[in-house]
């Protein structure tokens, strides 16, 4: 039970808002104040369902009703834009992935976020999959010595349906296909698990089903050489004939791997058995099932912080690591070398 209760308004009513509502519902301690979207319809069915009032400019919310959190759920460019209005009125933000999709305005929002006073969260939820902590605490244990290899696929569809409104597809406004939008949970956890910043990434991003319809890549493949000495590729791509279940593997001296599939974790033994480690049982997700179940143990741990005025691990700093990384994989591809990864801000 939560010691206070927040109002909350979830801006942006699309397909991800229909994953943060109702995890928001379910919660003791939050009432779900307002909605926002520019399309009106959106935000009126939004808020018949929610029990809560409509906005459709996201200014007037902020000044009428004045939450104590806002989910920013939009398009991936107005994300810094909204939370640092939103932080600058002393308005929690939780944000969607990426944070940023430039350097300069990840740089800004991190200055603000810092001084505002006000808490600044990044949905980065499949951290929180039973098979990740599993995976995170065997790995810090060194149970099976010195890790020294990782490896991740996404392997995805997306048509052109996907690409038909005015932002998907859109350089400027997505900031980047597959490894902005997609792969993107996949490079967080490949870093959170082997526990190190990268140092080098030598990157090749190309299009290989949409060339005439979208501005970015829908496959990408990246090497990873991180600063404690792990080598890790991460292969990806929306080009698939249907959306598959992600995997991880993590390779240590001893000859033992760890194997990620989906919400399951495998250990694959030197001597060939197979011991699987979880026992995932959950079936209510919010959302799309490949995208993983975490969504509700990250927005209600949010809350817990914000509840007993602790620090949300996941901020601008942790949060804005990975739009750092997928900018190197750019400047990489775009080069046709290796390049280092800029962690100044």
């Amino acid at each position: 039970m939560m010691e206070k209760t927040f109002r909350v308004s979830v801006v942006g009513c699309g397909n991800i808002s229909k994953t943060h509502l109702p995890v928001l519902s379910s919660l003791d301690g939050i009432i779900i104040s307002s909605v926002v979207d520019v399309i009106e319809e959106k935000a009126d069915m939004a808020a018949k369902e929610y029990s809560c009032r409509a906005f459709y400019d996201y200014e007037t919310m902020l000044r009428e009703d004045n939450p104590d959190c806002v989910h920013i759920c939009t398009p991936h460019y107005l994300h810094v834009e909204m939370a640092e209005k939103a932080l600058c009125a002393g308005i929690n933000v939780l944000c969607e992935k990426p944070l940023a999709i430039t350097k300069e305005s990840l740089r800004e929002l991190r200055k603000v976020s810092r001084e505002s006073g006000a808490s600044l969260g990044v949905c980065f939820q499949n951290r929180y999959n039973s098979a990740v902590v599993k995976a995170k605490k065997i790995i810090e244990s060194k149970k099976f010595g010195k890790l020294i290899a990782g490896k991740g696929n996404v392997s995805w569809f997306r048509d052109k349906n996907y690409y038909s409104d005015d932002w998907h597809g859109k350089l400027l406004k997505e900031g980047g296909g597959v490894l902005v939008n997609q792969a993107i949970h996949t490079a967080d956890l490949l870093r959170y698990l082997i526990g190190s910043k990268i140092k080098k990434v030598e990157a090749h991003v190309f299009d290989d089903s949409l060339s005439d319809l979208i501005e970015v890549e829908d496959t990408a493949c990246v090497r990873c050489e991180f600063e404690n000495g792990v080598l890790a590729i991460l292969n990806a791509t929306n080009a698939f004939s249907f959306n598959s279940e992600v995997t991880l593997d993590f390779y240590f001296e001893s000859g033992d791997k760890l194997h990620i599939e989906g919400l399951e974790l495998y250990h694959m033994k030197p001597d060939g058995n197979v011991i699987k480690l979880t026992d995932e049982t959950e079936t209510d997700f919010h959302g799309k099932d490949y995208w993983g179940n975490g969504h509700y143990a990250l927005i209600k741990d949010f809350y817990d912080c914000l509840s007993r005025k602790k620090h949300f691990w996941i901020d601008a700093d942790e949060g804005g690591l990975a739009t750092e990384e997928f900018l190197a994989s750019y400047e990489s591809s775009k080069r046709q070398r290796a390049v280092a990864v800029d962690y100044s801000n």
